[in-house]
């Protein structure tokens, strides 16, 4: 295996210079004999023991040592520093490294840095940080651990931001506490986690009723802000749509086209095959004319008599519209509306108003864009609980 040209750059160790450097594995035991025991030091702690850690335990070693993060500790016991990274911690303590993105100059660096905040009375801090339940030793080292702890433990909708407060990831928790503190354990050596880890600097959520209402909402926002560390529903959605028009002879036509902004299709799908299968469905439903809907080109042109299909072409279209439901989900306090068959929004509402009294429930949702996603949540589980559906003639 080759090291990267960024590594090389970095370090300043070339392959020839590791060419004949030991396996892992010979002497991942010595390593093993040498921490065992003893307390794991290291500037971004977390970082490095969990690479550490994860090779051990691939050679067969489980270790389990305390831990303790100099940058943590720094932020402590100098605070006012406008970053606390290594290089720009040791120029602001004056302390100089040598071999700069070396395991001997770095770690030799870190050893001061420690030396540091012992003789400026950190000894308390030190062994307040070294407790079984410092929930603060398996933290980012730029996230403050107040922000974690004071996390709900209910469900929402929490954001990763980095130092200039960029969102970086976005989550749906059924437990907002839980479910960020467990991005923060495990032996993930991936290097998009370990990114993540290293840019993440605060924390913000949103509280919601219930988890379901989450997931919706967790969709909203990954398409609005488009995070970098998000991968699922980032991909490009191409809707296809049914749309109507009046050529110049007077015939109504229907057509499928790319969902445009600025026109209302009269249904939409995901997939393009949908589209067809629905078009052919109205053509053989209300005799309606392939070519006149750009289906089959090669039919016979006889063109019927406009006012005769047209009225058969409108029929298609109320059949459509009486297939597009408009409905609740009554979740809890919580309200999902589906309003001819399109995903309106949702919010909580009060108790005295009725479901059936659409246009007062709407006052109280708030409006979000549909999405595949969305739909697809919807649709999954108006079918695991129809219970909680309440359909609006």
């Amino acid at each position: 295996m080759h090291s990267s040209p960024y590594i090389a750059n970095m370090t300043g160790i070339s392959d020839a210079m590791v060419a004949k450097a030991p396996s892992f594995e010979t002497v991942a035991q010595e390593i093993y004999n040498l921490l065992s025991g003893r307390i794991f030091v290291a500037h971004n702690v977390n970082f490095d023991y969990s690479f550490v850690k994860y090779h051990l335990q691939k050679a067969g070693y489980q270790l389990h040592v305390p831990k303790l993060c100099t940058i943590r500790l720094s932020r402590k016991v100098f605070p006012g520093f406008r970053k606390y990274g290594l290089g720009h911690l040791c120029r602001e303590l004056d302390i100089h490294i040598t071999h700069r993105h070396r395991a001997g100059g770095d770690a030799l660096a870190t050893a001061q840095i420690l030396d540091m905040v012992i003789q400026n009375n950190g000894e308390r801090l030190i062994k307040e940080m070294l407790k079984k339940d410092n929930h603060g030793q398996t933290l980012p080292a730029h996230l403050p651990e107040k922000q974690v702890m004071g996390l709900p433990q209910k469900p929402g909708v929490y954001y990763f931001h980095d130092q200039k407060d960029k969102v970086l990831y976005v989550g749906k928790a059924k437990n907002l506490k839980k479910r960020v503190i467990s991005h923060f354990t495990g032996l993930d050596i991936s290097k998009k986690r370990q990114e993540l880890l290293r840019t993440v600097y605060r924390i913000s959520y949103v509280e919601c009723p219930t988890e379901f209402i989450a997931s919706l909402f967790e969709s909203v926002e990954i398409k609005r802000l488009w995070p970098i560390h998000n991968k699922s529903q980032k991909r490009f959605e191409q809707v296809w749509g049914i749309y109507q028009f009046e050529d110049n002879r007077g015939y109504i036509r229907l057509g499928i086209d790319k969902k445009r902004k600025h026109l209302q299709p009269i249904a939409c799908f995901a997939l393009l095959a949908d589209a067809h299968r629905m078009l052919w469905k109205l053509v053989k439903m209300h005799d309606l004319h392939p070519a006149l809907c750009f289906l089959d080109l090669t039919a016979q042109h006889i063109w019927p008599d406009v006012q005769e299909y047209n009225q058969r072409v409108l029929a298609a279209l109320q059949w459509v519209a009486e297939q597009k439901e408009t409905f609740v989900i009554r979740d809890q306090s919580a309200y999902v509306l589906v309003e001819n068959g399109v995903f309106y929004g949702m919010g909580t509402a009060s108790t005295d108003i009725g479901v059936h009294e659409l246009e007062a429930l709407k006052e109280q949702l708030t409006m979000y864009p549909e999405n595949e996603v969305i739909r697809s949540m919807i649709r999954n589980y108006t079918e695991r609980y129809p219970s909680k559906v309440i359909r609006i003639a």
